[in-house]
């Protein structure tokens, strides 16, 4: 791992967005299985339904007809999804982000992954592109497993167990090590 860190240097660090949970949440599902041009375009077209605002609250998402929604590029399930967000925000099974700060990540995951369309990828991703928290390896992830795979001359793909039993010695600096794994995997398709 230091010979990846040496080649790909400090570049990998932790990014946070600075959004509230319904908006990231939002975001995250309009954005599974899309290209990102494809995302940001149905994105676009879903904050046109709110002109009011910058982004629609959760009360204005649930007054929001499915068939509407579905009008901006929303796939049925997706646009139900988005629904079944709002609900739980109201609901206060979504933390918002003064209360994050009081919650584990254990905590978090499991409130999240109790929403239609949010599994514990999507939440993982939460934990470490909104909230900055340093100690999250998604194990799951494609590309961490294939930076570790490539960083570590393996083979084979780890499986998830594999991967958080070797993480475990990168604690409490895991989602670091999960974003040198990630960018190994562009390093290389970036042919350095």
């Amino acid at each position: 791992m230091d010979c990846i860190i040496g080649r790909i240097g400090e570049e990998a660090r932790l990014k946070v967005r600075d959004e509230e949970p319904f908006q990231s949440l939002v975001r995250a599902v309009i954005n599974q299985q899309l290209s990102g041009k494809a995302a940001a375009t149905i994105l676009g077209r879903f904050k046109l339904l709110y002109p009011k605002s910058e982004f629609p609250s959760p009360k204005e998402v649930i007054r929001t007809n499915l068939d509407k929604l579905r009008s901006v590029g929303l796939s049925r399930p997706k646009a139900g999804y988005i629904k079944d967000i709002a609900r739980k925000v109201i609901l206060g099974v979504v933390p918002a982000s003064a209360e994050c700060d009081t919650l584990t990540d254990v905590d978090i995951i499991n409130r999240l992954t109790q929403i239609k369309g949010i599994g514990r990828w999507t939440a993982e991703m939460f934990l470490m592109f909104n909230l900055g928290r340093p100690d999250v390896l998604p194990v799951h992830d494609l590309g961490v497993r294939k930076g570790f795979q490539i960083a570590f001359k393996k083979r084979q793909l780890p499986e998830p167990e594999q991967l958080d039993r070797y993480g475990e010695r990168w604690k409490p600096y895991r989602s670091t090590a999960a974003l040198y794994l990630w960018r190994t995997v562009d390093f290389l398709a970036d042919g350095k």
